[in-house]
């Protein structure tokens, strides 16, 4: 499919989405709902990344998960895949950590992310996580899909990646 087709496919799309919206909550004006395309602040998330939490999570030692590190600099990070880290204090925090030891329980999971390659970092002036380089979360779930990723999960998540189109997944594509 060429460019054209899928900006065609995907106004045709908006428009039966738009007019079962306008059918299902009569009520609700454009204002009321949060828009990307007015609104600053947004971020590009793969329709996958539900899935790609859960399993990062399997990934990561028991009972200290990754995913909502990950998640924070995902959206903090722009078009390069790559963001600057300049308080990890309020990394920690947006990661749901707190207290005493939030910054440590962070970089501990900084560190598991960058051992299951799913960053690569390098220190700066702001400390060992000044730059993050965020990698393709699918090419890197290819890669380690002989790891103790449970097949259920590799499965839905395959699925899903058809479902929505996205062929990135092994490391061949």
């Amino acid at each position: 499919m060429n460019a054209k087709q899928r900006s065609a496919r995907a106004s045709k799309m908006s428009k039966k989405w738009l007019g079962l919206r306008s059918r299902l909550w009569p009520e609700v004006e454009a204002d009321d709902l949060w828009s990307r395309k007015k609104h600053d602040g947004f971020t590009t998330v793969p329709r996958t990344m539900p899935y790609v939490l859960r399993i990062m999570d399997d990934l990561a030692d028991k009972g200290k998960p990754v995913s909502n590190v990950y998640l924070s600099l995902w959206c903090r990070a722009f078009d390069e895949s790559m963001l600057e880290v300049r308080s990890m204090e309020q990394l920690a925090f947006e990661s749901g950590f707190s207290g005493q030891r939030a910054v440590s329980t962070w970089k501990q999971r900084m560190r598991k992310l960058e051992e299951l390659r799913f960053i690569s970092s390098k220190a700066g002036a702001s400390g060992e996580f000044n730059f993050v380089l965020i990698y393709n979360p699918h090419k890197i779930i290819g890669d380690l899909q002989e790891a103790s990723i449970q097949e259920g999960k590799l499965t839905a998540l395959y699925a899903r990646a058809l479902e929505v189109g996205a062929s990135d997944l092994t490391s061949e594509d």
